[in-house]
């Protein structure tokens, strides 16, 4: 793990996560060097001082694509627009729930992306998913081909990502060179479903993740038999849970086992184990619920893989990293080990020599990326092949 801030792990984390969707080193040190002082105060001290450092490289490039777009550079202009949302969406994720301009930031963070998207030419679309009288929001990545059906996977979010920080984190990219088109979402308590809808996590995934598997199995493009479901961080509960309860996806995979996330609460109560963002008990109420800590932690007693893993039935990928500060690797063994009833279950450590060992793979996400699709593909073909039937 890259350390630009000698005392600040949340920090660091936010700067290793934007270092692998494609930040540029010399533009991490100019907005970090100004802030090297105040990081040493803590994890919640100083975050808005973030936000104007990395607002205002963002700001800079906005208006150098602007230029590129003016002489006909929309290339140019997009790659400088998606590594400005990729600054706007770190410098959002470090502030305080209640901060008034947060959605006006994340706002101008959405048009950011969606101007590199179509700039850029890439294979990103939006799409909105009906959910109860809301929607859930998508970015769909449909691999070569998608005039057939091709085999889908679900995205899902941790505590703190987006469907915008998992397409440029490259799984998506690298599940349509395999030939696996993908959709990462906003699901309840994430990016856009929190932020403009109110809608707060829910421990039953299988909720929302059956709406998306509906949506999933209307579309041209989607193999309905090959929906497959990938987490990371949070998403390592997210996922299986609605793995467990959804029948109808095919195969499940999670960047980080997050096997007793309730658990990982009682420890971060005692102060045990590093958190993923500033403000950190403000946030999970923001996201879960609960006007205190108490109601909180009786809403998180829920979050927990304790006879879940045992309802799976289809084939499923643990990978964890050998380092990770905030969810414990024995995490990652619970999982594997109550996979008693899945027909191919593995479970995959990232290391020093691979890469990827520290929480969700922000080290080294590219190895990861690949691993986890490679699996993925050689799974879903032998599928096609009717192997676990």
């Amino acid at each position: 793990m890259f350390w630009f801030f000698p005392t600040n792990y949340v920090w660091n984390l936010g700067v290793n996560i934007s270092m692998q969707m494609g930040a540029e080193i010399g533009e991490i040190a100019r907005m970090g060097e100004p802030l090297v002082e105040v990081s040493q105060k803590g994890d919640d001290e100083g975050t808005q001082a973030f936000m104007a450092a990395w607002e205002q490289v963002a700001d800079d490039l906005i208006v150098q694509a602007e230029e590129d777009r003016a002489k006909g550079r929309e290339l140019s202009a997009g790659a400088k627009l998606r590594r400005a949302a990729n600054y706007l969406m770190i410098a959002e994720r470090m502030q305080a729930a209640g901060l008034e301009s947060r959605m006006e930031k994340y706002r101008k963070m959405l048009d950011c992306f969606d101007s590199a998207m179509e700039l850029g030419r890439e294979p990103c679309l939006r799409v909105a998913i009906p959910y109860g009288g809301h929607v859930i929001t998508g970015r769909l990545t449909l691999a070569a081909g998608a005039n057939r059906r091709t085999p889908m996977m679900l995205h899902v979010n941790g505590l703190d990502s987006c469907k915008e920080m998992l397409y440029l984190f490259g799984s998506p990219r690298e599940m349509a060179r395999r030939g696996i088109s993908s959709l990462c979402i906003d699901q309840p308590g994430t990016g856009e479903a929190l932020r403009f809808h109110g809608l707060k996590a829910r421990y039953d995934a299988e909720h929302w993740a059956t709406a998306v598997v509906d949506w999933l199995q209307d579309q041209p493009f989607c193999d309905p038999e090959r929906i497959g479901c990938w987490g990371v961080s949070l998403g390592g509960y997210f996922c299986p849970r609605a793995v467990s309860g959804e029948t109808r996806f095919a195969l499940g995979m999670v960047l980080g086992a997050n096997h007793n996330w309730y658990e990982v609460q009682k420890r971060r109560l005692t102060g045990e184990g590093d958190r993923p963002v500033p403000h950190y008990w403000d946030h999970v109420r923001w996201v879960w619920g609960g006007k205190d800590n108490d109601e909180f932690m009786e809403i998180a007693s829920c979050v927990h893989l304790d006879g879940r893993m045992e309802k799976i039935r289809v084939p499923f990928l643990v990978t964890h990293g050998d380092n990770d500060r905030q969810i414990p690797i024995d995490y990652a063994h619970q999982s594997y080990d109550q996979l008693t009833n899945s027909p191919k279950r593995e479970l995959f450590l990232y290391t020093k020599e691979t890469g990827g060992r520290e929480h969700a793979a922000c080290d080294n996400v590219s190895y990861a990326a690949n691993f986890m699709a490679d699996w993925a593909a050689e799974t879903f073909a032998e599928i096609a092949d009717g192997k676990f039937r």
